[in-house]
């Protein structure tokens, strides 16, 4: 199945050993720190649009639901998560 397409698939150095010597080397002081290259991790900035938008509707979401909810399903959906959790931890 493939990833999301928002999170990149990072692969590793292709030389364990190589890499280990130079940040080695690097952290002694024996060779310059070297920049990042195509096998660094890649980051992604985020739309501030987007995330404002999220950040709303997440706001507004759990507080609606409460209060569409009448006081018996709200007891019934409470006690079905308190059996959920503590079933969960049972010794044995």
């Amino acid at each position: 199945m493939p990833d999301r397409s928002s999170k990149k698939r990072l692969q590793g150095p292709p030389d364990t050993n190589s890499i280990a010597f130079r940040v080695m080397q690097e952290a002694t002081g024996q060779a310059p720190k070297s920049e990042p290259d195509s096998t660094s991790p890649v980051t992604i900035e985020k739309n501030p649009a987007a995330v404002a938008l999220g950040k709303l509707g997440g706001a507004k979401g759990g507080p609606a639901r409460a209060a569409a909810l009448s006081d018996k399903k709200r007891k019934s959906i409470a006690k079905k998560a308190a059996k959920a959790r503590w079933s969960k931890n049972k010794p044995g």
